[in-house]
């Protein structure tokens, strides 16, 4: 059960942003091209801009029409859902949208709405929207070292992705908010399991768990197999989560200066406080390069080659950039480290 103080905590819309309800906000047919690409910009679009966009997916997937959502439900639910994301150097609303406009592209790219039922689509989608709701800045270690409350409430098990969940269905408690008011008890039973699974597999420490277990169904894929597809949906949203390096280097590199901001952040505050540090985290440790050549060699590229073996068609859009940028990265790091070394001389 959530606090008292969590509840409290829960944002409502801002005036400002509570404009963009009464506002039809038009999109381009340029805009709306865009969205459904993986090189989509998403730094050059405010709030109202991206609940628009967020708005249109909903629509542009048949969701709002197929299970009969109140639209003005749908844009106060989106507008709960932008408050209740903290202004954090990377896991904020901007990320949010980065990571449901990447599922939203993938469901076209794989032509997932032909081999999942829209149930799932419906749940692919909003457990994007929902899966780092109220992030402090501080990961699960931070606070599992820290002992924080989150970790205490939730015995050091995926305490942030816990929290993202309740928060969710908090927001969801809430009459307004309810986009699913319209479902019966089973479907919304059936909305609620499969959104906290795909959130909760957001952990990265259940990485070579969740991907190991796809690689054994890969070959025999089964679409009608209900465990294959909700092992599928967690791939899925793993990919779309950490999916920044497959965007153009001009909208990718700038996520990376977000992430390092945050994770210094967070390591500064630990040596404050005495607690262990993860050199990757450590300013005085890490750089650019060093931060996502391991990461791009070791965990995109292979669960993204392991995708490409269901969807072939992501080798040239996904897999390439990644690859395109691997080699920028090591590229980086040789000049990095010529230049060390001409300063030790």
């Amino acid at each position: 059960m959530l606090s008292q103080q969590t509840i409290n905590a829960l944002r409502k819309p801002a005036f400002d942003v509570w404009l963009w309800e009464s506002n039809e906000y038009h999109l381009s047919k340029e805009t709306i091209d865009a969205l459904r690409q993986p090189i989509f910009d998403v730094w050059q679009w405010e709030p109202n801009e991206m609940l628009s966009c967020l708005e249109h997916m909903y629509h542009d997937l048949g969701l709002v029409r197929d299970f009969n959502i109140n639209p003005i439900t749908l844009k106060r639910w989106l507008l709960c859902i932008h408050d209740n994301y903290r202004n954090n150097p990377f896991h904020n609303f901007r990320h949010c949208f980065c990571v449901t406009q990447m599922m939203y592209s993938m469901i076209y790219l794989c032509n997932l709405q032909e081999k999942f039922s829209q149930l799932d689509i419906l749940i692919l989608m909003t457990a994007a929207v929902c899966h780092d709701l109220d992030h402090p800045g501080y990961n699960n270690t931070y606070q599992i070292n820290a002992r924080t409350e989150l970790a205490v409430r939730y015995n050091d098990i995926s305490p942030l992705e816990n929290h993202h969940c309740a928060v969710a269905f908090q927001i969801f408690s809430q009459p307004e908010c309810n986009i699913f008011s319209n479902f019966d008890a089973e479907a919304f039973k059936q909305i609620r399991q499969g959104t906290i699974t795909l959130i909760l597999a957001t952990d990265m420490a259940r990485h070579g768990e969740i991907l190991d277990s796809f690689k054994q169904k890969v070959d025999s894929f089964d679409f009608t197999n209900e465990e294959h597809v909700t092992c599928l949906k967690m791939v899925l949203i793993k990919c779309c989560d950490i999916s920044n390096e497959v965007r153009p280097m001009e909208v990718a590199e700038p996520w990376v200066d977000c992430l390092l901001e945050e994770y210094f952040m967070q390591s500064d505050r630990e040596k404050a406080e005495g607690l262990p540090v993860a050199p990757f985290m450590d300013r005085e440790k890490v750089t650019k390069p060093t931060a996502q050549i391991g990461f791009i060699k070791f965990v995109l590229i292979p669960m993204f080659e392991t995708v490409m073996k269901l969807f072939p068609q992501i080798e040239e859009v996904m897999v390439q950039p990644l690859r395109e940028s691997r080699d920028r990265y090591e590229e980086l790091k040789q000049i990095d480290d010529a230049m060390n070394e001409v300063r030790h001389q």
